[in-house]
């Protein structure tokens, strides 16, 4: 074994963290007796060698001695050494990604290129490890195939003639899921695979293999799915909880199911049915059961159909009604483990589509009565992040709230403390009864950050809190930790327009330090801003400031100044001058305030015009919105905002408001139509694969209500406001 290994100049070729001269090492350690040292040499291999995907010359001089490993009946754990290579050889490069390379991608292109064709050239004897002795090796082999193997066709077939006469459950599943890879890489074969895959989820079948066959359906041919088949889910779920699990150590029962399989399969015209004297019912699955303690706590009855379920999730894809009411069935499970998973797909199903989530939101928070910890904080996590949508869980959040003090507050070991997400998820629904909470938390020696936010969302009945607030924002120590002490009071005072907070507002204005003191002056300014006429005591120090800015933002200062004494001709000087500021967000800033003016700032009405063509969209969308604010008029911004609306979906919540505001979607306007086919789109506006915010739901969710108000108010059935 290894021949010719220390012939290959590993010094000259470098991986994640430097020179290869390791590379032999970690090889012959995935040959080692020793588990540890194969599992430190498998982490060597993806840490360094195939570091987060990467193909450097390394990784291809170690293919030859990869295939030598999993050909050798006599290693261990060879069935990681198989995807270790699936995973080197199967990046593909489409024409596109080609045409987006730049010449510092080339070289590791090209290196994916040759792994490719490397594995791809030795993926034959993927074949051979199908019937291997090890299950490892045989769950791992199926995958690899599809997709690596040049010849799609013979790898199907191989799948088919395979599943009738493997003895494991988990592999008969691989071989399920490997058929619809091959379906999704070469769409000639989706109507083959699909027919195999239809019959495979039929009446004939194990209860898990029908589920594996029926989430790859979801994947490569959803069309094909039966119309009911979130009831055919459903049932097969509560099929897989009846099924006794085995306990540790005891002699696993005859697998009759490999024999099910084998006599549908004796029946290809039936369907899926074959005569009823011929069907064998299922029994326990192979591997269904686990110590998870020294009390031999049992595990799911199938703890692989989590995976099932995802798989099918992603290919039911906009079926968003099918997938909420799949959803809905896993909330009511006996089996925690399932209502954990179910509740994370809850969080993406919500965050990513629209639709009507009243009762699998009143089943997530079910969740938060239950006695285990772990399952009650999943669900109060993702009622966090629903805000308004969260409203049917709004008593069992407030109960929750009620039940833990302990949890009001989240400490970290670095950090701030941070409200806990119960308190946080009741308090974005408005709701009154996460004061007491508040209260508490605005009480510690160390405020949570976010207090000030959750008071935001309280808004008036948070009214209670602005005495305290007051008092804590007077005990705060102006030293260099005086903005994260008093911003988030100063945020609450602000929401609550606490103009009696206002000499202790105005001594962190005039005290703040050095350290982020332009930080803790703007969050002072604003909150004199919110008194509005009733901080008319701060007139004299604006004024100086604005005259005498130093570090402090001469624009937060004018805006303060507007709302407290409403004198246009002291700010606008300072407001047009901003317009020339080098940085753009500064530039936004007084373009902000410009439009808070109105008519009075009619005279910066050109240059506004002028920077409807500036290179930072949204200063574009800033520009248009100010200039129709200071002249009335609609038909110069209503075009340039529609454009951006196209352009990107990331400002489509500042365009929406603007055309409300401006009453600009009239009956078969442009806006109209655009704001109309906003309404009927199912998937949120800010929904990107693999990136999410937690703010995501809810920014989309103030598009639809400003798009309806746009709509509503040119029925004349709204405000013009």
């Amino acid at each position: 074994m290894f021949a010719g290994i220390d012939e290959v100049d590993w010094a000259s070729m470098e991986h994640a963290y430097g020179p290869a001269g390791d590379v032999p090492a970690m090889l012959r350690g995935l040959a080692s007796a020793d588990t540890a040292e194969r599992e430190a040499a498998l982490d060597g291999m993806y840490g360094a060698v195939h570091h987060q995907g990467d193909v450097y010359a390394c990784t291809l001089a170690s293919i030859p001695f990869l295939f030598e490993l999993v050909a050798d009946p006599g290693i261990q754990d060879r069935g990681s050494i198989v995807e270790l290579l699936t995973s080197i050889g199967g990046i593909d490069l489409d024409e596109d990604d080609e045409d987006e390379i730049d010449e510092d991608e080339i070289e590791g292109a090209a290196n994916y290129a040759m792994a490719a064709t490397a594995v791809t050239a030795g993926a034959g004897v993927f074949f051979e490890l199908m019937a291997d002795e090890d299950p490892g090796v045989r769950l791992c082999a199926p995958l690899a195939l599809a997709a690596l193997h040049s010849h799609p066709e013979r790898v199907l077939a191989l799948l088919r003639e395979r599943l009738p006469i493997e003895p494991d459950e988990e592999v008969r599943l691989a071989l399920v899921e490997a058929a619809g890879r091959v379906a999704l890489r070469h769409r000639m074969l989706a109507g083959q695979a699909a027919a195999w895959l239809s019959r495979l989820a039929g009446e004939g079948f194990p209860p898990g293999l029908r589920l594996a066959a029926l989430a790859q359906l979801a994947r490569c041919a959803p069309d094909a799915l039966p119309g009911d088949v979130v009831r055919v889910v459903t049932g097969l779920l509560r099929q897989l909880r009846s099924i006794p699990a085995r306990r540790s150590g005891a002699a696993p029962a005859v697998d009759a199911q490999a024999e099910a399989v084998a006599a549908v399969e004796a029946y290809p015209d039936a369907a899926g049915e074959p005569p009823a004297e011929e069907r064998v019912a299922p029994v326990t699955l192979v591997g269904q059961l686990r110590a998870l303690s020294d009390e031999e706590v049992p595990a799911p009855a199938a703890p692989w159909t989590a995976d099932l379920l995802r798989t099918l999730h992603v290919g039911l894809d906009d079926r968003v009604a099918e997938r909420t009411a799949l959803l809905t069935d896993q909330l009511r499970s006996p089996d925690r483990r399932q209502r954990i998973d179910a509740l994370r797909m809850s969080s993406g199903l919500i965050r990513a589509w629209r639709g009507s989530y009243e009762e699998l939101v009143r089943l997530v928070g079910e969740q938060l009565a239950t006695p285990d910890p772990r399952l009650a904080e999943a669900a109060s996590h993702v009622l966090e992040e629903l805000f308004g949508l969260a409203a049917p869980a709004a008593d069992a959040l407030a109960a929750r709230v009620a039940a833990d003090p302990g949890a009001w507050v989240q400490d970290w070991p670095s950090g701030p403390p941070a409200l806990g997400s119960a308190v946080k998820a009741l308090a974005r629904l408005g709701d009154a009864r996460a004061v007491p909470a508040l209260a508490a938390a605005l009480e510690r020696p160390e405020v949570p950050h976010d207090v000030g936010f959750a008071i935001g969302y309280l808004g008036a009945a948070a009214a209670p809190l602005a005495e305290v607030l007051r008092r804590r924002l007077g005990e705060v120590p102006l030293d260099e930790r005086a903005h994260d002490r008093a911003g988030p009071l100063l945020t609450g005072l602000a929401v609550l327009r606490a103009d009696e907070a206002l000499p202790e507002v105005l001594r962190v204005l005039r005290g703040a330090p050095e350290h982020r003191g332009e930080w803790l002056r703007t969050a002072a300014l604003r909150a004199l801003g919110s008194f509005g006429p009733a901080a008319r005591g701060a007139i004299p120090e604006l004024r100086a400031l604005l005259r005498s800015p130093g570090a402090t933002s001469v624009t937060e200062v004018a805006k303060a100044l507007w709302a407290v004494e409403g004198d246009a001709g002291a700010v606008l000087p300072v407001l047009i001058e901003g317009l020339g500021a080098e940085r753009v967000h500064e530039v936004r800033s007084a373009v902000n305030a410009l439009g808070g003016l109105g008519a009075r700032a009619a005279v910066v009405a050109p240059r506004l015009r002028a920077l409807l063509g500036h290179e930072e969209q949204w200063l574009r969308v800033d520009a248009a919105v100010a200039l129709w604010e200071v002249s009335g008029r609609a038909d110069e911004s209503v075009p340039v905002l529609l454009a951006e609306w196209e352009k990107s979906r990331h400002v489509r919540v500042r365009v929406a408001e603007g055309l409300a505001r401006m009453g600009a979607a009239g009956a078969g306007s442009d806006a109209a139509r655009a704001l109309r086919a906003e309404l009927t789109s199912v998937r949120r506006h800010n929904a990107m694969d693999g990136v999410f915010g937690s703010h995501d739901a809810y920014e989309d969710e103030k598009l639809l209500a400003l798009c309806r108000q746009a709509l509503l108010w040119n029925t004349g059935k709204g405000p013009a406001t």
